[in-house]
């Protein structure tokens, strides 16, 4: 089970799920520094910052969640394929909130402040290399199914 090597870059990216909470998504510079992350809320922002926020705070964490369950069906290489297509799904669900989150704000600090600088942080670049390592882990449950599915022949 976790001498798959599936099984290592599953764990990678479920740690990077979870990591990527614990750092802002966007950091906004105007009179003062507004990190958008997991759970921030920024007063009078509106509620599509608010859900932005609230939805990547979920989807973090069930995206590494749902990696994590996967490296133990590896008995099941089919509901295994499904679970890793998935948290792709998850991933893309995640960037849209926070992409989405991260303009909206934007917008709202445009309104109260003259001169607006963002910069993406580091819970963004932590977020952007997981679907590397679902497709890796895809290749390698596919590379068992053709080795099972050689053994059964013989």
């Amino acid at each position: 089970m976790l001498s798959r090597i599936q099984s290592l870059y599953l764990l990678i990216a479920a740690l990077l799920a979870f990591f990527s909470m614990a750092f802002p998504f966007w950091v906004f510079t105007t009179n003062t520094v507004v990190l958008f992350g997991d759970f921030t809320s920024v007063d009078g922002a509106g509620m599509i910052v608010s859900a932005g926020s609230i939805a990547g705070g979920i989807l973090s964490p069930l995206t590494g969640i749902v990696a994590l369950v996967t490296i133990f069906l590896f008995n099941k290489r089919k509901l295994q394929q499904t679970l890793i297509v998935l948290c792709f799904v998850l991933f893309v669900a995640d960037l849209l909130a926070g992409l989405v989150g991260g303009h909206f704000l934007k917008q709202y600090l445009e309104t109260q402040s003259t001169s607006v600088s963002f910069a993406p942080g580091s819970g963004l670049f932590m977020l952007l290399p997981e679907p590397i390592f679902f497709w890796l882990a895809s290749l390698g449950v596919k590379k068992d199914e053709k080795i099972a599915t050689a053994y059964k022949r013989l």
